[in-house]
């Protein structure tokens, strides 16, 4: 795992995730490599049946020189024909969008992205996930000095 995007679980309702491979140039690769990249507000958007990624911040490679890449430039995803015409359609429903969740590298060392198809959280929702999250932790708590206490 290179990066994940942490806040997208609490802003979005997660729908379908899809891996898509991500088109890079040879200092992006070292970068990521050496865990600099960022998913904080990026997104992805399919335009003339690519999907492209925008806003993934993947810092300079120190030792690039003048060939090094830009950092926030737009990037293509790599999916299947099938896939992007599913995403496209989706993505023309009122409120869909689609969030990278994370950036990792395979055992064969291709660097992927884990793409969700995702809703948007209004305030409330946030709320009532969070509120069920700390219920769950004083139930759990509760258990715990319950069974320490029988011991």
């Amino acid at each position: 795992m290179v990066t994940e995007n942490r806040k997208a679980r609490h802003d979005y309702f997660i729908l379908e995730t899809y891996e898509a491979g991500l088109a890079l140039v040879g200092t992006e690769v070292k970068s990521l490599r050496e865990g600099r990249a960022n998913l904080t507000d990026s997104f992805a958007r399919v335009e003339n049946g690519e999907v492209i990624l925008y806003n993934m911040h993947i810092s300079p490679y120190q030792k690039g020189g003048y060939v090094n890449h830009e950092p926030k430039r737009p990037r293509r995803l790599l999916l299947h024909k099938g896939e992007i015409a599913r995403l496209a359609g989706a993505v023309q429903q009122k409120g869909l969008t689609l969030i990278p969740l994370s950036v990792y590298f395979t055992e064969r060392g291709w660097a992927k992205v884990a793409l969700a198809l995702a809703r948007g959280k209004k305030l409330y929702d946030k709320r009532a996930d969070l509120a069920k999250r700390e219920a769950a932790r004083e139930i759990e708590r509760a258990v715990k000095e319950r069974s320490m206490g029988a011991i």
